[in-house]
């Protein structure tokens, strides 16, 4: 239905075609032997500067899926002229989209109250559209494409931290998109094991790249809160006033769940 994961093309350096790695620091054997069975479709929303990226996650989430699980889409603006196979997802009463905010429902309560104790997760499919750019990225794609308003809006009320910490996050709660994925496969599957096995290759990632001079990034809240924010970036106040009221709206959040 879509195309195939766009691949980093780098001149001079073979490229595992799983992976999506140089040969050289190739990640296959961190990735599961045999993709991983799943009922839910993810179909990643990607904006273009991602493709650029040399860090990604999405080609190891994709690495993780049997083909048609994974499904990337490339560019800004998506409509039902231009991508009707996507606006079918959209339409379709199953369709999730994971993007937080004060209509979004908490992907586990939706779960729980929509499928008996014991239903088994091969019984219900669902579509789960992730938009993947930065968090100003994310929330330009959202709002400019109205298609991507039609599907049911999630988010997710787990409190753990990134564990993507070679890439600077907006606040402590803020995770990647192969860790979105994993979460949300974890729970729409029933499957803890899941979760595990889609960050097993991103925890290698970090670690051979701290291991080769690459630094902890500490997301942007934990700067701010701690005064470490850079003083040349404290210049923009606006910048800074986006930031606290999202570090706000984040705290709000999680003491609403409690």
């Amino acid at each position: 239905m879509f195309g195939d994961l766009p691949v980093e093309v780098c001149e001079g350096r073979p490229m595992c075609w799983r992976c999506r790695r140089p040969q050289k620091v190739c990640l296959c054997p961190f990735l599961p032997v045999h993709p991983l069975e799943v009922s839910t479709r993810l179909y990643i929303v990607q904006h273009p500067a991602e493709e650029s990226r040399v860090l990604r996650t999405v080609p190891l989430l994709a690495a993780c899926l049997p083909p048609g699980k994974c499904n990337v889409l490339v560019g800004r603006r998506f409509s039902e002229e231009t991508h009707p196979d996507l606006a079918a997802v959209c339409q379709d009463s199953r369709t999730l989209i994971l993007y937080p905010g004060p209509s979004a429902e908490n992907l586990e309560e939706l779960v729980h109250n929509h499928r008996g104790p014991e239903e088994p997760p091969s019984t219900t499919h669902h579509n789960v559209i992730i938009i993947d750019g930065t968090w100003s990225q994310a929330k330009v794609m959202f709002l400019k494409n109205t298609l991507l308003h039609l599907p049911k809006q999630v988010q997710l009320s787990t409190a753990a931290c990134s564990q993507y910490v070679i890439r600077t996050q907006p606040t402590d709660m803020c995770l990647s998109t192969l860790e979105c994925a994993a979460v949300c496969l974890s729970i729409l599957e029933r499957n803890q094991h899941i979760q595990d096995v889609l960050l097993k290759p991103l925890r290698a990632l970090c670690s051979f790249q701290l291991q080769h001079g690459a630094r902890v990034h500490h997301s942007k809240e934990h700067l701010l809160r701690n005064g470490l924010y850079d003083k040349r970036m404290l210049q923009n106040k606006r910048k800074i006033k986006r930031l606290e009221k999202l570090v706000a709206e984040k705290s709000l959040s999680l003491d609403e769940r409690e």
